[in-house]
């Protein structure tokens, strides 16, 4: 029995977080027993837990998240320990801790920069020794810096951190960073700051405001020794600044590091001014602990091929579009110039970058005499440096060098993949190739724009946290990472800005002032967001955080309607939505909207933020919230069903994204009018996606939920534009922005808008998760599950790992050679899982903690090829099937056309004014049935 997965507010052994409220996780593994009896958590201030400052005792203490109810003290560590014994009498414990920062605490350290003629990229730098080293038993570095920063201590990077200190709206908050530095303390130390351009400062958003026009930076590191005194040593007037080695830097505009910058020209070390008192006092008080989670190079990639284009260009092919660097060996002669382009497709065989729009400044180094190692960031590897990028990141695939001496050696290079510090928690692997690429598509995409902020895109001049594209994918982004303390900075950044918009939300984060609009679908991530945390974690501290943004989204909204209406209800049509974005229904395929009414999508979504506010005020004992927001949903509902439905149930909006929606959030006077009615539309678009980024994240979901799971499959399955595989089989190893990004010739779609890096349309994969393997909660936090697998012989196999904050579930499934069908499940301890074994004669049933093998034949044959309900070009597309259909009915073969043929087998029941008798029909289709997969 052991305790694992031990979390503090979703991250492992945090530092210098934020703790307003502190909850701890846990997951139990190797249990012989099924649940726990007892459960302790203590909390103390030394690692032997002499000094307990916290205890809480119970069979129920959840897993998920029990709050520690503890006075915290700055720049404090405090270990937690969890006991767990379970029913057959067995215990184990785990300990973890987790590290107060400055907290409320005065700064005695004031910010510093540069004199203001100075406009270089400088590094500052403070001199001190130690007295009493072999006495230090502690070292911290808090410190922040703008507009981004790297810390040194003697020549060492501080920390593995990058791009500090990250993406926020500066207007709010300026997040401090902490180091454990107690290892890299000598006699003699210099402290440095290496400053750059980016996020705060230099050209960033939809907007030329910046947050500030000066590099500036605050410390404190705090010496502790082991009599319990301590030092200080702090940024002040006694430090010192001169020019690095980074000649320009910028999110968009790359980055020049040239070590031969200063050859020639003078640059002596100069004292640091200390900020003027109106910009001091306001940025002091804008200090706070961290909410962003770290930011790292999480992975490495090699080179895959070196490319020489028609064009004459040397081209580095990574195999993989992603988020980072090209890291390389100095291997070059002193004045080389360098210079990296970045870009995620070549077009006639040449490189290609022109949908980074103005973002294509890419990275130059020139070589010289190391003279310090502080820009290297990574110290030598056989005395060679490895060169990297400081202040800027790229999204890309494909990299085209220039001013390379001689032959490039692709050894000399390494891709360094950078994203936020998420733990993978979902895995998926299918018997489909193309699914599978599909899988890792989605998965690259997340990875991708994962750096701190949910952005939309990573390499072209925009890179901003769109909250439309975070809200449909938030469920599948919860299933591939455990996302709670990355959604947490994010809805923080959120509720921020919201203070100052009276309750509105903008369409993307950070927003400038009066630049960004407000919207529904967008808007609306401040309550589907919550609610994905709210379904996947279960901690009601976390909601009570989130609840103001919640509910102060609706009440913006309703605020909007008395304006308009006079009263809090009425059909949201008057102000600007995206609404269906990058449909396929709208004047035209290439039109940026589709066809369904701004104000009918405004509307429903307006209906299920309210009622989304209202389940979780329930959830948090607020009755009286419940209620007023439980009737201001019904009373949205019944005008919608006024306004778009007729008496009958049929819905006046005749768009797929209309349909999707009604039926996903419960909307309609009659389901099976709806559904029959969505099933009709689907079939008159000859099983197209005709929807954008509002209807396809949910299209196959919702079929799913209303027992369709095969037409599901239909969709994923579809090769053509548009569908999910069209980009698989044109070589995609990330989502794309639009459904055709790349025309069938590989040729870009368009250059203005049109990212091969976009995870909005990935969010299919939850389809994967919750309906093909059949996992999704029964109840909030996954300790009651549904495992309701929905086996399709596209998919002879699939197999589904998913660490939920309860445990690991395990649901895996195979169709046999023989037709069977073989499951393995397995439910971690504490949980419970009600089961339905697909196409079985048993009945639903309760499976507690453990391990469970199932194989039975099923009352269906996966293997059966043909149904009735198979479009006939299916059954032309198969050589074995289409002899089969015209030896039984030889006139079938006029249907063999790109209209009829779109047609379902059992239209042959209806052509009998083409001579296709009824016996004829049915033989066919019999016949037909009896083909085998395998």
């Amino acid at each position: 029995m052991e305790i694992t997965r031990l979390k503090i507010n979703g991250m492992m052994c945090p530092r210098g977080y934020s703790c307003d409220v502190l909850n701890v996780s846990w997951n139990v593994e190797h249990a012989k027993g099924k649940r726990a009896v007892m459960v302790k958590v203590e909390a103390a201030g030394d690692e032997g837990f002499e000094n307990i400052l916290f205890k809480r005792e119970g069979q129920d203490l959840s897993c998920s998240g029990t709050r520690l109810e503890l006075e915290f003290t700055p720049r404090t560590r405090y270990f937690v320990r969890v006991t767990v014994t379970d029913d057959q009498g067995d215990s184990a414990q785990g300990t973890t801790w987790f590290e107060t920062g400055k907290m409320d605490e005065i700064w005695k350290a004031d910010w510093i920069g540069t004199k203001q003629e100075d406009f270089f990229h400088p590094v500052l730098k403070k001199s001190f020794q130690t007295q009493r080293l072999a006495g230090i038993v502690k070292a911290r570095l808090y410190i922040c810096g703008v507009g981004v920063y790297e810390a040194y201590l003697n020549g060492k990077k501080v920390g593995d951190e990058v791009l500090a200190p990250f993406l926020n709206d500066y207007r709010f908050a300026l997040q401090t960073q902490t180091y454990d530095v107690t290892d890299m303390i000598g006699g003699e130390n210099d402290l440095e700051i290496l400053l750059g351009n980016g996020w705060y400062k230099g050209r960033f958003g939809q907007s030329d405001e910046t947050y500030g026009d000066r590099f500036a930076a605050i410390a404190e590191l705090h010496l502790t020794y082991e009599d319990g005194t301590s030092d200080v040593i702090q940024t002040d007037e006694s430090w010192v600044y001169r020019g690095s080695n980074i000649e320009d830097s910028g999110i968009y505009d790359g980055e020049i590091l040239n070590r031969i910058l200063w050859k020639n020209l003078e640059n002596p070390w100069k004292s640091v001014e200390k900020l003027s008192e109106p910009q001091q006092i306001e940025m002091k008080e804008l200090l706070t602990d961290r909410f962003s989670i770290p930011v790292l190079v999480k992975e490495t990639l090699p080179v895959k091929d070196v490319i020489l284009t028609p064009a004459g260009e040397t081209v580095l092919d990574m195999g993989q579009n992603f988020t980072g660097w090209l890291v390389f060996r100095d291997v070059l002669p002193e004045g080389t110039r360098v210079h990296l382009e970045f870009g995620e497709v070549l077009q006639n065989g040449n490189f290609y970058n022109g949908n980074y729009r103005t973002a294509t400044g890419g990275f130059t180094y020139v070589a010289g005499k190391r003279e310090s190692q502080i820009e290297s960031g990574e110290g030598k590897t056989e005395d060679v440096e490895l060169v990297r990028p400081h202040f800027t990141f790229f999204g890309f695939r494909y990299v085209k060098v220039s001013g390379w001496p001689g032959k490039l050696d692709p050894e000399d290079f390494t891709g360094y993949v950078i994203y936020s510090d998420l733990e993978r928690t979902g895995f998926l692997e299918t018997s489909d190739a193309k699914i599978n690429q599909l899988y890792s598509n989605c998965l690259w995409g997340q990875k991708s724009n994962f750096l701190d902020m949910p952005t939309d895109c990573p390499q072209r001049d925009e890179r901003l946290g769109w909250t439309a594209d975070a809200q449909v994918f938030s469920p599948t982004a919860t299933y591939n990472m455990d996302t709670r303390a990355f959604y947490r900075k994010y809805l923080w950044d959120m509720r921020n800005v919201q203070t100052v918009m009276d309750g509105a939300v903008p369409a993307h984060l950070p927003a400038a002032e009066g630049m960004c609009p407000v919207c529904s679908v967008w808007g609306d991530a401040a309550t589907f967001i919550p609610y994905t945390i709210w379904k996947f974690y279960a901690v009601p501290d976390e909601m009570e955080f989130l609840y103001p943004l919640m509910k102060e989204w609706v009440d913006y909204i309703a605020g909007q309607m008395q304006k308009q209406y006079g009263k809090n209800v009425g059909i949201w049509d008057f102000t600007f939505h995206f609404g269906d974005w990058l449909a396929l229904d709208g004047p035209t395929e290439q039109s940026v909207k589709g066809g369904t009414p701004d104000g009918y999508l405004a509307t429903v979504y307006y209906y299920q933020s309210a009622s989304i506010v209202a389940e979780i005020s329930g959830k948090l004992g607020k009755e009286k919230e419940q209620r007023e927001y439980s009737r201001l949903a019904e009373e949205i509902k019944d005008c919608l069903l006024y306004e778009y439905f007729t008496p009958a149930g049929h819905l006046s909006v005749n768009t797929q994204a209309a349909y999707i929606v009604a039926l996903k959030f419960g909307i309609y006077r009659d389901k099976e009018v709806l559904l029959k009615d969505f099933l009709d539309l689907l079939k008159r678009h000859q099983y197209r996606i005709k929807c954008g980024f509002v209807g396809a994240p949910l299209l196959c979901q919702v079929l799913s939920e209303n027992g369709q799971s095969d037409l599901a499959y239909h969709f994923l399955f579809q090769e053509g534009f548009p569908s999910w595989l069209y980009a698989v089989n044109l070589g995609a190893t990330t989502i794309w922005e639009r459904w055709n990004s790349l025309l069938p010739d590989g040729t870009i779609n368009g250059t203005e808008m049109n990212s091969l890096n976009h995870y909005s349309y990935g969010s299919v994969i939850e389809f994967l998760y919750a309906y093909a393997a059949g996992l999704r909660p029964k109840e909030a936090g996954f300790e009651h599950v549904i495992v309701a697998p929905c086996p399709n012989s596209r998919m002879r196999e699939l197999k589904c790992t998913y660490l939920s904050p309860a445990g690991k579930y395990v649901v895996n499934w195979k169709l046999t050679g023989e037709g069977k069908v073989k499951m393995h499940l397995e439910v971690p301890f504490g949980c419970r899982a009600l089961v339905t074994l697909p196409e079985s004669r048993k009945e639903t049933f309760e499976a507690e903690a453990g391990s469970y093998d199932y194989e039975y034949m099923p009352v269906h044959d996966y293997r059966q090829k043909y149904f009735e309900n198979t479009p006939l070009c299916e059954v032309f597309a198969d050589p074995e099937a289409k002899a089969v259909l015209l030896k039984c009915i030889p006139q079938a073969a006029v249907l063999d056309n790109p209209v009829d043929a779109e047609e379902e087998l059992k239209v042959l029941y209806d052509r009998a004014f083409m001579g296709i008798t009824a016996e004829d029909a049915k033989k066919a289709v019999g016949e037909l049935e009896k083909i085998k997969l395998w």
